[in-house]
């Protein structure tokens, strides 16, 4: 990891807090205590951090979905879709097989899940490998088809009675355990953040240590050389969909097995999913770099809560932070400019000084 990797995304936090606090002064509100209040509400008790660290979890895995499409070209916006494809399936594989063992249904639906998203995003990947398709568009119309989808088979198949959500999942499929909610002081922490660190480590191997992780990059940086050296382009597009679906479906079956332990008709699709894009854009798809800026992401979403507690500032402020932050992270070039203009305007003042 050089410099410009680590000072960026920095650079980009810093201005995105300085952004919000602008944006408070502004609006008659003291920027100091609130950020001292969303520290509080994120990192001031056991149950904050274990809230911080369960809304991190699917973060990490969506981000790096996101990260090993854009690492071999493609802007995977079909995270959110593929995150609730994921959702749906690894809930209802815990329900239709109550009883089966834990140690058994429980991989079975965290697998079931990861399967489901990256078959929904294999069809992005197939179209774009076959007929250059554009994977904006049409992973775009597949997150809108996998949200009136799933929610109608929770509403035809899953729901109970009249209602608009699933039965509760068994107790041996979930993630969950009376130890980590006696830890966190009755957070939703559960071990799922096992899984996404594992996740990581995987992905790190695979982009480091592999010959599908290296081809996948040769790709993203030019296909017309990658077909030359003799890769199969077309392979590699739909493997690093997969993948990158396989993880996000992840991220969905966390919520589902973890966080709600059931499964809701949605009027919108997942947040994780989006979130998760910003999470790999701040981070630079380096995936340890995710870790960083999903907790991040955590600790202003869980934190963020606290501040309409303790005044009268309105939540969303936390959420023009995180755009802002992302804005500046889309505007590096932005960033580097200043940054090389004043190395620039140091070295002149410096020769000027040694002239003397």
């Amino acid at each position: 990891m050089n410099f410009n990797s680590i000072w960026i995304p920095v650079t980009s936090v810093i201005l995105g807090l300085l952004v919000g606090a602008i944006i408070m002064l502004l609006s008659g509100f003291d920027p100091v205590s609130n950020y001292l209040a969303l520290i509080t509400g994120a990192l001031g008790s056991p149950n904050a951090i274990g809230e911080v660290l369960r809304s991190a979890t699917p973060l990490i895995l969506t981000g790096l979905g996101f990260a090993v499409a854009n690492k071999a070209g493609f802007f995977n916006i079909g995270l959110a879709g593929q995150a609730l494809v994921g959702w749906l399936v690894s809930v209802t594989f815990a329900l239709w097989f109550p009883s089966l063992p834990g140690w058994l249904l429980l991989p079975g639906a965290i697998i079931a899940g990861a399967l489901a998203g990256a078959l929904w995003a294999g069809i992005a990947g197939w179209l774009r490998a076959m007929f250059g398709t554009s994977e904006v568009i049409t992973t775009i119309m597949l997150n809108y088809i996998a949200l009136y989808g799933t929610n109608a088979i929770v509403k035809d198949v899953l729901a109970v009675g009249d209602g608009d959500y699933s039965k509760t999942i068994p107790v041996q499929a979930r993630l969950r355990t009376p130890f980590l909610e006696q830890l966190t002081q009755n957070s939703t922490f559960h071990w799922g953040i096992l899984i996404a660190l594992a996740a990581v480590v995987v992905v790190w191997l695979l982009l480091k240590r592999t010959t599908l992780g290296f081809e996948i990059q040769s790709v993203g940086m030019n296909q017309d050389a990658a077909r030359y050296a003799g890769m199969s382009t077309k392979r590699t597009i739909v493997m690093a969909m997969l993948i990158s679906g396989a993880l996000a479906g992840l991220g969905g079956a966390m919520e589902g097995l973890g966080n709600f332990q059931n499964i809701i008709v949605n009027t919108a699709l997942p947040p994780i999913g989006f979130d998760g894009m910003s999470v790999a854009l701040l981070a630079g798809s380096s995936p340890f770099g995710i870790i960083l800026a999903a907790l991040l992401f955590g600790i202003l979403k869980i934190g963020g809560l606290n501040i309409s507690i303790a005044s009268t500032t309105p939540p969303e402020i936390v959420d023009i932070v995180i755009a802002a932050v992302i804005f500046f992270v889309g505007a590096n070039y932005l960033i580097r400019y200043l940054g090389q203009t004043g190395r620039g305007w140091r070295k002149k003042k410096a020769v000027k000084e040694a002239a003397k």
